[in-house]
C-alpha cells in the first residue's frame, strides 16, 4: 500500500486532550469505555500495544539498543512504543501516547508521538470530571520520541528529547509507575481460581507476590488486583453484546455457511462467543495445516477479550479461521471454545498450533489437540523475561542480547544446551526458578527443537517473533465493543484488497531469473512471487555450498554441505537415489514447505534439474485456492439445534460440487451421472410428499457413491499405471546414473592399460 507524503489536506490530525493519569482505581467497564480518559492512555501504553508486529527491543537489523535515537528503525509502531516503554522503565518514568496523524486514503495511523505521563498540563475544569480530588502529575515534561511510518514500512524515530524536568523513579519504584503495570494472563488465571476459592485481594496478592519472587516481579499494585477483581464479577459485554448477537444472528440468515456458537446463557451471556464465517472456514480447508491463537488481550488491559484464530495464506500473508470473545477464562472455557472452533472447521485438527504459555490454555490444548503440536509464542517468552529478570536486565545490560542469541541463533541442539548452560553459569542464574520452568518446556518455544513441524514460516529462526496478528491496526486496546463489529470488518476487507493485489502481481509480474536452471524456471510458473522469491534465494545460495559424499549404500547417499569457507557450519543431506528423496539436518522443508539449499545442492550434483512434485506444497502454489478440498465431515453442530440446517446445507453442497466435477470428466461420467440425478431427484421429491426431510442428505450421497463406484475402477487403474510408470522413470534414471559412471570408470581404466602398453613398446625398442 502507497503511503503519502505528509501534508495538511491529505492527513487527520488526533490529539490528546486528556485529563489526568492519576487515577489509580478505574474498573473496566466494557459496556462504558468512554467513563475515564485515563483508561485511554493506560490502554494506548507500550505494553498496551499489540506484540503481533513487534520484536522486543530489536530493530530491523537484529542488533539490540538500549538507548534511542533519530533515525532508528522499528518494525512497527507497537515496535517503538515497547522499545521506549521498556526504555523508560530502565531510566525511571511513565510513558503513554499522545498526539498521532492519521492517513485519509485508508485511515490507518502513520505517525506517533510517545511521551513521558508527565508531559502536558491538566486541562482546567478537569477535576470536575471526578468525584474525588486527584493529584496534579503533570509538570509540562518535553521528554518524548516520535515515529514516522517510512515508505518501506518501517517505523523511524524522527525527533526525540531525553531530557526530563522532574526527578526520575529509583528502580525498586518503578512498578508502581503506570505504563509498567499491567495484569498479565498468567497472573488473571490465578486471580480468578484464587478468587473462586473465595480469597480476597490481600490474599491474592500475598501468594502472587511470593509465587513471583517478591512484589516488584507482580507486575502490578494491589489497587490493580482489586480492580481486576472487581471487573471479573461483573464481566458481560453489556448492551454492546446484543451488536455482537444481532450481528451473529443477521449473517448467518444471509450466509447458511456463517458458523457461530455461545456458551451459557445466549441473551445474557457470561459465557464465551465464537464465530467464523464462510470465507475463513473455506480457507482452513486450504490453510489449515498450521493456527495461531491469538491471545494479545489477555497481556493487556483490552477492553473487548478479542481472540482471532489466524494462519498464513499462500502468499505469506496473515489469514482468519475465526474470532472469539472471551468473557470467560477457565480451563472448561478454553476447551470449549476450542472444540466449538474445531467443530466449525470439520472437525479436521491441524499439525501445529501457536498460544501464549498459560497453563490453562496448554491444558486445553491438550484435551482438544491431543495429536497436535503445540508452540509458545517466542515474543510472549521475551516479554515475561523481561518482567521475571528485571533486575537481571538493569545490573547486566548485556543480558538481554545473550539471552535471545542464546534462543535465536543456536542451531543445534547441542548448541542450544552448551549456550544456555554457559549463560546461566556467566550470570549466576542456576537457582532462578523462572529460567529452570522455561528450560524444562524449551521443546515448546526454542526454534531448534521445533524444525521437525509445520509452522509455515519463511525462516526457522523467526520462530514466532512475529506473531501473526490479523487484526493489526484496526483492532487494539482502546477499541470498545460498540466499534467491534466494524473494525472486524473492515480488517477483513482490508486483508481481502491485500490478497487480490498478491494474486494480481503474481499473475502479471514476470520474477527475474538469476540462473539457467530448468528448477527456477519451474518455480517461477508454480510458486506465488513471495514464496518463489524465498525459493530463488535457496536456489542462488547452492552455488557456495558444495556437497560431498560421506557415505553410500547404494540405494542412499549421506552428503555434507557447507558454506565455502564456513566449514564449521555443516548440515547433512540423507538422499534415496531411486526415490529422489532427500531429508537434511537443517530441517527448512518440514519446518516451511520450502525446500533448503543443501537439499539444492545436492540435486545440483546428481543432475536433478526440476523440483520432484513431493518437494512442493500445494498451500504455496497459485493455484493453492483450485479444487475442494473438504473433507467428509459435516461443518455444521451435530445436533438438532439450529445449526442443523446449516450442517445439512453444507453437507449437500460438498457431495454436489464433487458429484459435478467428476461427472464432467467425460461424456461417458456424464451421462451416468445425469441419468443418477435424474433417479436422485425422482427419490426427493417423494421423501418430501412422505416429509421425510432428514433422508436428503443420505440420498444424494448415496447417488454420489453409485457415481464414485462408476468410476473408480478407472480411476485407480489410470493411478497404479502412473505410478507404475513414475517407479520405472526413477529406476532407469538411477541405472542411467550408475551405468554413466561404470563407463567413465571402465574409460578411465582403458586408458591406464592404454599408457602401460605403450610404455612397455619404448622400453622393447630400447
Amino acid at each position: 500500500m502507497d503511503i503519502e507524503p505528509l501534508s495538511i489536506e491529505n492527513e487527520v490530525m488526533e490529539f490528546d486532550m486528556g485529563g489526568s493519569v492519576e487515577d489509580e482505581t478505574t474498573t473496566l467497564d466494557l459496556e462504558h469505555p468512554d467513563d475515564d480518559y485515563e483508561r485511554d492512555y493506560n490502554d494506548e501504553l507500550v505494553e498496551g500495544s499489540n506484540p503481533s508486529t513487534s520484536h522486543g527491543f530489536l530493530t530491523s537489523d537484529g542488533d539490540p539498543n538500549l538507548e534511542p535515537y533519530e533515525g532508528m528503525e522499528f518494525d512497527s509502531e507497537q515496535a517503538a512504543r515497547i522499545f521506549y516503554n521498556s526504555y523508560a522503565r530502565r531510566i525511571g518514568f511513565s510513558t503513554r501516547v499522545s498526539v498521532y496523524q492519521r492517513s485519509r486514503r485508508d485511515g490507518s495511523i502513520i505517525c506517533r508521538q510517545i511521551v513521558c505521563s508527565r508531559e502536558g498540563f491538566r486541562r482546567e475544569g478537569a477535576e470536575n470530571r471526578s468525584k474525588r480530588q486527584r493529584t496534579i502529575t503533570r509538570v509540562g515534561c518535553k521528554a518524548q520520541m516520535t515515529v514516522k511510518k517510512q515508505s518501506s514500512g518501517k517505523w523511524a524515530v524522527s525527533k526525540l528529547v531525553k531530557e526530563h524536568n522532574h526527578e526520575l523513579v529509583p528502580p525498586d519504584k518503578v512498578h508502581c509507575l503506570r505504563s509498567h503495570r499491567h495484569v498479565s494472563g498468567p497472573a488473571r488465571s490465578l486471580i480468578d481460581t484464587l478468587q473462586a476459592a473465595g480469597m480476597g485481594p490481600s490474599g491474592v496478592m500475598s501468594v502472587l507476590i511470593k509465587e513471583s519472587g517478591g512484589i516488584n516481579n507482580v507486575g502490578f499494585t494491589k489497587v490493580d488486583c482489586q480492580n481486576y477483581m472487581s471487573s471479573s464479577r461483573q464481566r458481560t459485554l453489556g448492551s454492546g453484546g446484543q451488536i455482537v448477537f444481532d450481528y451473529l444472528k443477521q449473517m448467518q440468515v444471509e450466509d447458511p455457511d456463517f458458523f457461530y456458537a455461545v456458551q451459557g446463557d445466549f441473551e445474557n451471556s457470561t459465557g464465551n462467543i465464537f464465530w467464523a464465517d464462510a470465507n475463513s472456514r473455506m480457507n482452513y480447508n486450504y490453510f489449515g495445516e498450521t493456527v495461531t491463537f491469538d491471545t494479545t488481550y489477555r497481556m493487556n488491559r483490552y477492553r473487548v477479550p478479542f481472540a482471532p484464530f489466524t494462519g498464513w495464506n499462500h502468499h505469506g500473508q496473515p489469514v482468519l479461521f475465526g474470532c472469539a470473545l472471551l468473557l470467560n477464562e477457565s480451563e472448561s472455557s478454553f476447551v470449549w471454545l476450542f472444540q466449538a472452533w474445531l467443530t466449525a472447521m470439520s472437525g479436521r485438527h491441524p499439525i501445529s498450533i501457536t498460544t501464549d504459555q498459560d497453563r490453562i490454555i496448554r491444558a486445553a490444548v491438550v484435551q482438544v489437540f491431543p495429536g497436535t503440536r503445540h508452540r509458545f509464542c517466542k515474543w510472549n517468552v521475551f516479554r515475561e523475561a523481561q518482567e521475571k529478570l528485571s533486575d537481571v536486565y538493569r545490573s547486566h545490560p548485556t543480558f538481554e542480547a545473550e539471552f535471545q542469541k542464546c534462543i535465536n541463533l543456536t542451531e543445534t541442539m547441542d548448541e542450544f544446551e552448551s549456550c544456555w548452560e554457559s549463560l546461566l553459569q556467566r550470570y549466576d542464574l542456576g537457582d532462578n526458578e523462572w529460567l529452570q520452568s522455561m528450560y524444562n518446556a524449551r521443546q515448546q518455544w526454542v526454534p531448534v527443537y521445533l524444525r521437525d513441524a509445520f509452522f509455515g514460516e519463511m525462516s526457522i529462526t523467526q520462530g514466532s517473533d512475529n506473531i501473526n496478528s490479523y487484526f493489526d491496526g484496526y483492532i487494539n486496546a482502546s477499541t470498545n465493543i460498540q466499534v467491534l463489529i466494524k473494525q472486524y470488518e473492515k480488517a477483513i476487507a482490508s486483508r481481502y484488497e491485500k490478497e487480490i493485489k498478491a494474486d494480481y502481481d503474481t499473475i502479471n509480474i514476470s520474477p527475474v531469473l538469476k540462473t539457467p536452471s530448468p528448477m527456477e524456471k519451474q518455480a517461477a510458473n508454480l510458486y506465488t512471487r513471495k514464496i518463489f522469491m524465498k525459493f530463488q534465494e535457496e536456489l542462488v545460495e547452492t552455488l557456495a555450498y558444495p556437497a560431498t559424499i560421506v557415505d553410500d549404500t547404494g540405494s542412499e547417499t549421506m552428503y555434507r554441505v557447507a558454506k565455502f569457507g564456513e566449514d564449521h557450519k555443516v548440515n547433512f543431506v540423507r538422499f534415496n537415489v531411486f526415490e529422489k528423496r532427500a531429508s537434511c539436518s537443517c530441517q527448512l522443508f518440514e519446518f516451511s514447505g520450502i525446500i533448503c539449499r543443501h537439499i539444492l545442492a545436492v540435486f545440483r550434483v546428481m543432475n536433478v534439474l526440476t523440483l520432484p512434485s513431493h518437494y512442493i506444497l500445494k498451500r504455496w502454489t497459485r493455484n493453492a485456492k483450485s479444487g475442494v478440498l473438504l473433507d467428509e465431515r459435516t461443518l455444521g453442530l451435530p445436533s438438532d439445534s439450529q445449526e442443523s440446517s446449516t450442517a445439512r446445507y453444507d453437507s449437500l453442497q460438498r457431495e454436489a460440487i464433487k458429484y459435478v466435477e467428476e461427472g464432467a470428466e467425460s461424456m461417458l461420467i456424464y451421462n451416468v451421472a445425469m441419468n443418477a440425478l435424474h433417479e436422485a431427484a425422482k427419490k426427493v421429491a417423494a421423501a418430501k410428499k412422505q416429509g421425510s426431510g432428514v433422508t436428503t442428505q443420505s440420498t444424494l450421497a448415496n447417488t454420489c457413491q453409485q457415481l464414485q463406484s462408476c468410476s473408480m475402477d478407472q480411476d485407480e487403474k489410470v493411478l497404479e499405471l502412473t505410478a507404475e510408470l513414475e517407479n520405472a522413470s526413477q529406476r532407469c534414471e538411477a541405472y542411467r546414473a550408475k551405468l554413466f559412471s561404470v563407463l567413465k570408470n571402465l574409460e578411465e581404466q582403458k586408458l591406464q592399460i592404454s599408457v602401460k602398453v605403450q610404455n612397455v613398446r619404448l622400453n622393447l625398442r630400447s
